[in-house]
């Protein structure tokens, strides 16, 4: 019989992406932080209408994106309720039922970068309140490993820098938490 343990706390990420990025960026950080915590690293500019044309019709042409990570470290359980509240951002600032951003919320383990969704398939795994969690990335012998069902963007080596990034500060922030419990 296996022993239960503790689940290690993990690292937030959203990916947002819009055809006005920095503007939406700008006017709903405070949001982001008042819900998240303060945030720790925003990428650059990345290009994510060459890997879809899907969302164009609703948030218009030009679409690039930015990885934003969070200082404060989650419990991967809430990654559901995360969603929701991503989701309701969005909504916000809907007009006329079309978005001008999406939120794409996930996390970084030492070991996986996982994203959530409202999309069932059969990779996906059910967490709660209508939400699903892909394992998009698997981090395994100092890179990232993707998979057939990977979005195109996450395979590419600007978004898996951008994402080892993050993992390092993740890993940075897991060792000053790690130090912390044991001088307890």
């Amino acid at each position: 019989m296996g022993e239960v343990r503790n689940v290690e706390l993990v690292n937030l990420v959203i990916f947002m992406f819009s055809a006005h990025v920095d503007y939406w960026l700008e006017t709903i950080k405070g949001e982001l932080e008042a819900e998240f915590g303060r945030i720790d690293y925003v990428s650059p500019l990345l290009d994510f209408e060459k890997y879809t044309l899907y969302y164009n019709e609703e948030m218009g042409s030009g679409l690039m994106g930015r990885l934003i990570s969070f200082e404060r470290l989650i419990h991967p359980s809430l990654l559901s309720v995360i969603k929701l509240k991503t989701n309701d951002i969005e909504q916000k600032y809907s007009v006329d039922g079309k978005r001008r951003f999406n939120l794409d919320p996930g996390y970084i383990h030492h070991m996986q970068f996982v994203l959530a969704t409202t999309k069932m398939w059969p990779h996906r795994i059910y967490i709660g309140n209508g939400i699903y969690a892909e394992t998009t990335l698997l981090y395994v012998n100092g890179r990232w490993k993707d998979y057939d069902f990977t979005y195109p963007n996450y395979k590419e080596p600007e978004y898996k820098a951008e994402l080892s990034k993050i993992r390092e500060l993740y890993l940075e922030k897991r060792k000053r938490l790690l130090k912390l419990l044991s001088a307890r």
